[in-house]
């Protein structure tokens, strides 16, 4: 099901063993688009305290405004500090791979490394209630990784009020993203136009971006302002599969929900 981040924040979080707070924010992967994280506020639980909860660990029941998770609000509480004003890096990620048993999302073709979903680590049997020991591969990658503080994770706060520049000039900035509760692909940026055509707002899918620029603020697309202003316009109300397929359709794409191996795989935009 698509649903905006804007829509999911303040959602419930539930441990095996009660609330652990509420999503505050999600971080989204600056290469292959996907929401690795939920940031969660802790609120009276750990006053003052965010923590870091992975798709992975999402158990299959699902409520309007609650998401539940297979951990217990002891093993969040545990979990490695981070300062979520800031990018995070590899090497935090796998300090957090690590807590939580979660085998590195980034090893393997698919989105969620060995598979296109997240919950595939726990299908294969990888689950694991204890923190992992890395391999000897891992172990390497995070040598490495402690010499660079290089981030590969953006708040979906931060990419909000990005400028949206097409092959002719500005269109508007981003307001929303549009997520994938399935396998949690970012499948559209929402863009505000108000400034060129009022009142109407679009999407394009993030596969439709050639570049981003964290020291400009800005997404830049290859489609003209002409295609983007004859696009269907966006509305949450009617965010359905036909209105993907006419979206698709305007702008001479492949739809994403193609049934097979090879739509699976990630297709980072080529920044």
């Amino acid at each position: 099901m698509l649903r905006s981040v804007s829509n999911l924040k303040g959602s419930t979080v539930e441990a095996t063993d009660g609330s652990i707070g509420s999503i505050a924010d999600v971080y989204i992967e600056d290469q292959g688009w996907t929401v690795r994280y939920f940031v969660v506020d802790t609120g009276t639980w750990l006053p003052g305290r965010k923590v870091l909860v992975s798709p992975m660990s999402l158990r299959d029941r699902q409520e309007a405004g609650r998401l539940f998770v297979n951990l217990t609000r002891d093993r969040v509480k545990n979990c490695p500090d981070v300062d979520t004003a800031l990018p995070v890096s590899r090497q935090r990620e796998l300090l957090y791979a690590g807590h939580y048993g979660y085998p590195p999302y980034w090893e393997g073709p698919y989105r969620w490394g060995g598979g296109p979903l997240p919950g595939y680590w726990a299908e294969a049997g990888m689950a694991s209630s204890q923190p992992r020991v890395p391999t000897a591969v891992e172990r390497e990658v995070r040598a490495r990784l402690e010499q660079s503080s290089d981030p590969h994770l953006r708040s979906a706060k931060q990419i909000t009020g990005y400028y949206v520049e097409a092959k002719d000039g500005e269109i508007g900035h981003v307001e929303d993203l549009v997520v994938d509760d399935g396998d949690w692909a970012v499948r559209y940026l929402v863009i505000d136009t108000r400034n060129w055509l009022p009142g109407k707002k679009v999407v394009i899918a993030p596969t439709w971006i050639h570049d981003v620029s964290y020291e400009a603020s800005k997404v830049y697309t290859e489609m003209t302002r002409e295609t983007i202003e004859n696009a269907p316009a966006y509305d949450p109300a009617s965010l359905d599969r036909p209105y993907e397929v006419a979206l698709h359709g305007h702008y001479q794409m492949r739809g994403y929900w193609d049934d097979t191996p090879e739509s699976w795989k990630i297709f980072p935009p080529s920044s």
